[in-house]
């Protein structure tokens, strides 16, 4: 028997909110209303696959604390009205101490991880015709990424045994240095002269592999021989335009080494590659649409894709390890934090809410395919459909 669809099922809202006007069956009714979203949202949402390129879902990452808390990922993806996330864990949220630490961390959040998927009766999209297939089944799915490649501990072999657990998009750095670095971090004083001859190598096996390359967290440096090296597209999943500070002079000076000017930007644009433009520093959803429209004015409209850097599911600072920017009490979480919590009062799904900013901001129905999903899926099926090779 069909399982039972929920009320955010992407063709349910538009027969129900679009077709049969004010006697909408969606939570909350009145929530709908109150946006009052272009009707070309909901046609948008149904035909269209959407993607967050950097998706956080905190899990344990030592054996004592697993299997962890039980997470309604599935539930808050269809809320989101998202395709899929790329659901993302780092390592060094707090310091490495000891060999093998990493190793363990990462072996522990995949393990949690294969738990929360099961629960939810969930799978990894391994390519892009598996995420094509949960888009027709309305089926929420994710890609398996982490962020940062600690976990190898200057063991290329490593990226293999990952490959063979699901993992189909890495972060070749987060915000501390590997114990064998791979290059320099952008909000760190650079000590490698970029790119090192690991990190190198890790690329270059990812591309032999199947693995899409994420540069984010990457000095200029770092970026650029990175872009030499690679024979496949690369993304950089989270960062946005340094012109576009937000209200809070505080925040942007914060963020502002995280931030990627418009030459870099286009150096990624002409290598192939793409930049998913974050929530951060944008107070309103519209506010997040004008940083995209900054973003594509700089790389055109096929080298954008949309990476929060939020959370789907509610965090849990009782992990030793788990994320940092965290609220104890998952019934209060931080506003700006959780993807379907995004903006002060938001009460609609993520994606709803966004496509209706991007329709604001004069982009077409077309366009906002691409920005929402059609552009991450054109690299990243450039990426994993590799043919091993020696």
């Amino acid at each position: 028997m069909k399982k039972f669809r929920q009320t955010w099922s992407r063709r349910h809202f538009v027969t129900t909110a679009f077709g049969a006007g004010a006697s909408v069956a969606l939570n909350p009714i009145s929530a709908w209303a109150s946006y009052n979203l272009d009707p070309r949202v909901a046609r948008i949402v149904a035909k269209s696959i959407s993607v967050d390129t950097h998706n956080h879902v905190d899990v344990p990452l030592v054996s004592s604390e697993l299997p962890g808390s039980k997470l309604d990922l599935g539930g808050e993806i269809k809320k989101s009205g998202l395709t899929a996330i790329c659901m993302t864990f780092a390592v060094d949220y707090q310091q490495i101490h000891n060999p093998g630490e990493a190793y363990d961390r990462f072996t522990n959040g995949l393990h949690a991880m294969d738990g929360v998927l099961q629960s939810n009766n969930m799978k990894r999209s391994l390519n892009l015709e598996e995420i094509r297939d949960a888009f027709e089944k309305e089926d929420p799915t994710v890609i398996q990424s982490v962020e940062g490649c600690h976990f190898l501990e200057g063991k290329l072999d490593r990226v293999e045994e990952a490959y063979n657990r699901g993992l189909r998009h890495l972060g070749l750095l987060h915000d501390s240095d590997a114990s064998v670095p791979l290059g320099d971090v952008y909000t760190n004083p650079p000590k490698y002269g970029g790119l090192t001859e690991f990190g190198a190598s890790v690329i270059r096996e990812c591309n032999r592999l199947g693995i899409l390359v994420d540069l984010a967290h990457a000095s200029n440096e770092t970026l650029n021989a990175a872009l030499k090296i690679a024979s496949r597209p690369v993304v950089i999943s989270h960062t946005g335009l340094d012109t576009q500070l937000g209200q809070n002079p505080q925040l942007a000076k914060m963020m502002r080494p995280r931030l990627i000017s418009k030459e870099q930007a286009r150096i990624v644009a002409d290598a192939g590659g793409i930049i998913g433009v974050w929530t951060h520093l944008s107070d309103t959803p519209l506010e997040y649409a004008q940083n995209i429209k900054a973003m594509v004015d700089v790389m055109g409209i096929d080298h954008v894709c949309i990476g929060t850097d939020t959370k789907m599911t509610p965090s849990n600072r009782s992990f030793p390890g788990a994320s940092h920017s965290q609220d104890n009490d998952q019934n209060r979480p931080r506003i700006g934090e959780r993807t379907n919590l995004v903006w002060e009062g938001q009460t609609l799904g993520f994606y709803y809410i966004v496509v209706d900013a991007l329709l604001k901001v004069n982009f077409t129905e077309d366009e906002i395919a691409k920005i929402c999903g059609g552009n991450y899926c054109r690299v990243f099926d450039a990426s994993t459909n590799s043919h091993r090779s020696s």
